[in-house]
């Protein structure tokens, strides 16, 4: 109103009015680039902060809008996901060193540690991450964390896009001269050893779970009658399928998995939208969780479509998308991840009973790394960064082998090895330098003794990749180190390359714990005896070797993927682990409720 009584003044004075209009029509775009323009993406599109559109909405449209899990996802396009159009790469870290990229495990969650490390010697034009790069050139340099509890983006809308300026959610980003160091960069301070695992998985078998149903089902009656089957399992010595060695309890192991054969229903939750949901990966390091979600939702012998005849339910998201969609880079917080899939089990526990039946303990998720804290607290898990130090539950969780798949098309592309008798270096290693440990290994054995093949970054290239290969195909052992995590792709793809693992990382728990005996195939190392290394690989005699090379092989078959299911590969590995897990973890009893 001001301007335009200041426009009639001015036309009534008789002035040349051109000057005054130039100047309103100028005005008027800066004010709208401001609020618009920095929100605008490379390509043009613009992104939608999460109450944008709230106040121009009825309170039906806004109920709606909150609802963003409850869509279609039979629009979407199916199959593996080798780039979305915003330049998206499956391989989020080529731990072999060939390709130059961005670690989101080197990133630390403010919630977990005070210590917050500037990332150096970062290339943003390298960015995995072209939304997130936007974002933040567009940040503040210093703003402070709010509480957790302060972060709750207002209207349940977290989903619709990643935390910018207006959010509830101030990311913090230092700037310090002085680089301090991360926790993944730091020793642990506790250590968990292999040994005091088994007497955890021991004594959490003799115990059970306190979570009793709200009331009882007749898939609580057949999971109960299954666990006496099981613990009374006829002996099994000898098995055309199976190789007992490499196995705790053979006999039960194998009563379990013809249980879940013939058992064992899977309800597949349909809410959520892509990519986060039903978007596997099906190449690179995140290539488990994705191959598991392809299969178990494309296989018809488990999934049921009525959830009142499943036994599990599968929550169908990948740790790899939630973190491009949500994760601001740098920010070093995943408050807003976390948020999210808070979300995300309050909608389905409104719009179903299952996970209040429960409180999620039928529930289970497959992802490379755990986000969800509490409001998860009871579901299964199977987890790829199986840390005990981090909240892995031995007996509950599973430990979910990390897989570099390299061609999507053909998982099991170069898969073999030389016998025992052609493999004539004693150990190899060669990777990037991610966290502590490795620059440990490199300080004591690089380029110091001819039988100990430990290098840094290998050349890039296609033939440094197959030098890669054929060095694990040609070694009696296989140096798997940790790097920002406990976790890494090496152990499988020893495995894969059919030589001994040798596992050097405090506080991990391998793949299959609960099934599988991992001192018959593989070599566990405590860290502070890398110095002792060849000494303690010198010691194991050469028979002992053969028979650890030849469990490498038995073992081999329940780590592999394939486009088609087959019995005891890798899909079927995992789903027994999350079977075993609800039925010997569970407690099954009559609550006096009605039977559904």
């Amino acid at each position: 109103m001001e301007i335009r009584s200041e426009l009639r003044k001015v036309s009534r004075s008789g002035k040349p009015t051109w000057a005054v209009l130039v100047a309103t029509l100028a005005l008027t775009h800066i004010l709208l680039l401001l609020s618009y323009g920095r929100y605008l993406l490379p390509d043009g599109r613009r992104l939608k902060l999460p109450n944008e559109h709230n106040a121009l909405m009825t309170p039906s449209q806004n109920a709606l809008l909150r609802n963003t899990l409850a869509v279609n996802v039979s629009a979407a396009p199916t199959g593996f996901l080798e780039n979305n159009g915003s330049g998206l790469r499956n391989e989020t870290e080529d731990d072999e060193g060939f390709v130059e990229i961005v670690d989101f495990e080197s990133f630390e969650d403010v919630n977990d540690s005070v210590i917050v490390k500037e990332v150096a010697g970062n290339n943003e034009s390298d960015s995995l991450f072209p939304l997130e790069k936007n974002v933040m050139q567009n940040q503040v340099q210093n703003v402070s964390l709010q509480s957790h509890q302060n972060s709750v983006l207002s209207g349940g809308s977290s989903i619709a896009a990643p935390i910018l300026e207006n959010s509830s959610l101030i990311v913090t980003k230092k700037v310090s001269k002085k680089k301090k160091k991360m926790r993944c960069d730091l020793p642990p301070k506790t250590v968990t050893t292999i040994d005091e695992m088994n007497r955890i998985l021991t004594r959490h078998r003799r115990s059970s779970r306190a979570m009793r149903p709200r009331w009882s089902s007749r898939r609580d009656e057949e999971m109960l009658a299954a666990r006496k089957e099981i613990e009374n399992a006829p002996v099994v010595t000898i098995d055309r399928e199976l190789y007992p060695p490499i196995f705790r309890n053979v006999s039960m192991f194998k009563r379990s998995y013809e249980l879940m054969e013939r058992l064992l229903k899977v309800y597949v939750y349909k809410e959520g939208s892509r990519p986060i949901f039903h978007t596997p990966i099906l190449k690179g390091l995140y290539a488990s969780e994705g191959w598991f979600m392809k299969l178990m939702e494309g296989n018809k012998r488990y999934t049921v479509k009525d959830p009142r005849r499943a036994h599990l339910y599968y929550m169908p998201f990948g740790a790899r998308m939630l973190e491009y969609t949500l994760y601001v880079r740098n920010s070093h917080n995943r408050t807003n991840l976390r948020q999210f899939l808070k979300e995300y089990t309050e909608h389905i526990s409104s719009k179903y009973p299952f996970f209040n039946r429960t409180g999620g303990a039928d529930h289970f998720l497959v992802a490379c790394h755990d986000w969800t804290r509490h409001h998860m607290e009871h579901c299964i898990k199977a987890l790829c960064n199986a840390d005990v130090t981090a909240g892995f539950k031995i007996g509950r969780d599973i430990s979910l082998p990390e897989t570099y798949v390299r061609a999507a098309k053909n998982p099991l592309r170069d898969l073999g090895g030389k016998p025992p008798s052609q493999r004539r270096i004693l150990a190899f290693y060669a990777g990037s330098m991610h966290g502590y440990l490795r620059t440990i290994l490199l300080q004591h054995w690089k380029d110091k003794d001819p039988d100990m093949r430990i290098y840094g970054r290998m050349p890039l290239g296609v033939a440094s990749k197959m030098n890669y290969i054929d060095q694990m195909k040609s070694s009696k052992y296989c140096l798997c180190p940790k790097g920002y995590e406990v976790n890494s792709p090496r152990v499988v793809e020893s495995i894969f390359y059919e030589c001994v693992p040798v596992i050097i990382s405090d506080n991990f728990v391998p793949p299959f714990f609960e099934v599988l005996d991992w001192s018959a195939f593989s070599v566990i190392v405590a860290e502070k005896d890398i110095p002792r290394l060849k000494e303690i690989l010198m010691s194991i005699p050469e028979e002992k070797y053969v028979k650890m090379q030849m469990a490498v092989r038995k073992a081999q078959r329940h780590f592999l993927w394939h486009a088609e299911p087959e019995r005891y590969d890798l899909f079927h590995m995992v789903l027994h682990s999350i079977w075993n897990s609800y039925n010997v973890d569970s407690t099954f009893v009559n609550t006096g409720c009605v039977t559904r």
